[in-house]
């Protein structure tokens, strides 16, 4: 069961990171829910061995449990066949088999990796492979710095680019000793990502994009990407695709340019945005109703639009109505439309209603859930016979269109409190999009601020302000009970009442700045009171810190590191 073979070089690396710490056991004569108990006791796998040191083979919990439920009795039923590897230079090779490697250095064994972790390692050096492979064969030049501004990699194309230099004279310098006039160590101070931007560089003006990488709500890096050779190639380029654009369908190139266009303004990279974006993709393949929840200011008619320009209806109308802007006589007008006479100040010769005007389109009822359980009723049957009787009138009308309803209110609720119809309900539920708020998918806020920036600074015609990191900080800290509209407030009284090129948490607007004030003052009782409570375990103790740290329930490198942050406050 066990082999015995040396590495060579042609083998990938494991790091420490995959290898485990390894129990031994001696093979004996026990019971297999006794060797289940060891097992327990030792952690993630024992390797059993012979009284000359030699493995056996190796339990795991997986393997142990599975003998366990089939009724086996012999230990050498759960034995996991073992793999010796010797290191040299570093370097593994794949096992033979779903083995256990237990990995010899010298006369010992520093650990093992489980045929799961050697997996995940294969996968994380090929993904590493891949990775090197498209930073150095990229067009763009690619730089990447940590969270000091210290280059981490840049590829083949920017070294070139700045004198071919190789990567031992650029890895571990900061990134400004060594590209001229770069902001790339400022966006990993403020966190807020800079596109489109123009570097002199080698005497060039460059376009450039900076990107802050985020990991775990923190900037733990930044990207730097030479986009074009330089700004005289960018006029190329887009002259070319003036060209293109001239010589595409006029047809299809509308539709298709509104739902680019719709989707850019949908902000942000986090998983649960992303995910909203895939689901409304599917949903516009179809014409079902979809129903858009969220708060308000999260983006619910972006959506809409979204799944209306990428739907099939696409090149039909867009119509929007908000159900909670009007009294409901005047709503059921605007939905159905009139014939002249039908009321007191009806306009001459009738009006379309919105069912009508959406028709080989899309309706968006926005705040559906204002609606009177009268209009629901009248709604529904539209929905059910594609038929709309105007106000006033006698003679249905045929209309045909795809609605999309949204709401911040709580429709089940409203439901159960007999103010929405079950009817009604069942209909717009079936396929529901919950838009996120902000609050929890705060990963998406340096890439808003940078957007609604460039947006308010083309539309006053004012230069970029820079964010410093107590301001992006206090941004990150508030939950935005407005999202998205509120956030747009927010920069909008930046770029407009600022005067000041760097934001601070100075500038804010004052319900940021009473925000951040409030939340600092909370920080600052609870360090008081820490302090406190230190002060007194110590005095308890005698001063023994050891003692003190086993009193307040922490270990005593903790106590010694809050001890450390306190003198330097």
């Amino acid at each position: 069961m066990v082999q015995q073979m040396t590495i060579n070089q042609s083998g990938f690396h494991v790091s420490h990171y995959w290898i485990e710490p390894v129990s031994f056991a001696l093979y004996e004569e026990r019971t297999i829910q006794e060797w289940a108990r060891l097992l327990q006791y030792a952690g993630s796998l024992i390797v059993l061995v012979t009284e000359e040191g030699e493995p056996v083979g190796a339990l795991l919990p997986e393997t142990i449990v599975a003998a366990i439920s089939h009724g086996e009795t012999a230990i050498e039923k759960a034995l996991e066949s073992v793999e010796v590897i010797e290191i040299e230079n570093r370097r593994t090779p794949s096992p033979d088999g779903s083995k256990v490697v237990l990995i010899k250095e010298g006369n010992d064994y520093i650990g093992a990796v489980t045929r799961e972790n050697w997996r995940r390692a294969r996968e994380e050096y090929e993904q590493k492979a891949i990775l090197e492979a498209i930073l150095e064969n990229a067009y763009e030049g690619i730089v990447i710095v940590d969270k000091q501004g210290k280059i981490v990699k840049m590829n083949n194309a920017y070294r070139s680019f700045i004198g071919g230099k190789d990567e031992a004279e650029v890895e571990g310098k900061f990134v400004a000793d060594v590209i001229e006039n770069t902001r790339l160590h400022e966006v990993v101070k403020s966190g807020i990502p800079e596109r489109g931007e123009i570097q002199l560089i080698e005497g060039q003006n460059m376009v450039v994009h900076r990107i802050p990488i985020w990991q775990n709500h923190r900037v733990v890096g930044a990207v730097g990407m030479l986009i074009f050779e330089g700004v005289s190639e960018l006029y190329e380029i887009l002259q070319r695709a003036r060209v293109f654009l001239s010589e595409e369908s006029p047809s299809t190139e509308p539709t298709k340019k509104n739902a680019t266009s719709v989707e850019r303004r949908l902000i942000g990279r986090s998983e649960a945005l992303q995910s909203c974006k895939c689901f409304a993709r599917k949903v516009a393949r179809t014409k079902a109703t979809v129903l858009l929840t969220g708060e308000t200011g999260t983006g619910k008619e972006l959506f809409a639009r979204l799944i209306h320009q990428m739907s099939n209806q696409a090149n039909g109308p867009f119509v929007a109505i908000n159900c909670a802007a009007m009294p409901e006589t005047l709503l059921e007008a605007e939905l159905f439309g009139y014939e002249e006479g039908a009321f007191t100040g009806a306009r001459r010769g009738g009006a379309v209603g919105k069912f009508e005007q959406a028709s080989g389109g899309t309706l968006f009822l926005d705040e559906a859930g204002e609606m009177s359980n009268a209009l629901q009723a009248k709604l529904l049957r539209v929905l059910e016979t594609k038929q709309v009787d105007r106000v006033g009138s006698c003679r249905p009308v045929q209309t045909d269109f795809r609605l999309i309803a949204a709401t911040n209110a709580d429709l089940n609720h409203l439901v159960a409190d007999g103010k929405f119809r079950k009817d009604l309900y069942y209909r717009l539920v079936a396929i529901t999009l919950n838009i996120p708020p902000l609050r929890e998918r705060k990963e998406d806020i340096p890439y808003l601020i940078s957007a609604f920036m460039d947006r308010f600074a083309q539309e006053y015609g004012l230069r970029h302000k820079r964010f410093c990191e107590d301001a992006l900080h206090a941004f990150l800290e508030y939950d935005w009970p407005g999202n998205v509209r509120e956030l747009a407030n927010a920069i909008d009284y930046i770029m407009a009442i600022g005067e000041e090129e760097k934001v601070t948490s100075d500038t804010l607007p004052p319900f940021l700045r009473n925000h951040a004030a409030k939340k600092e003052s909370l920080k600052a009782v609870a360090r008081r009171s820490e302090k406190e409570r230190i002060e007194q375990a110590i005095v308890l103790a005698n001063g023994n810190k050891a003692k003190a740290a086993k009193l307040l329930g922490i270990h005593r490198a903790t106590l010694y590191r809050k001890l450390k942050e306190q003198e330097s406050s």
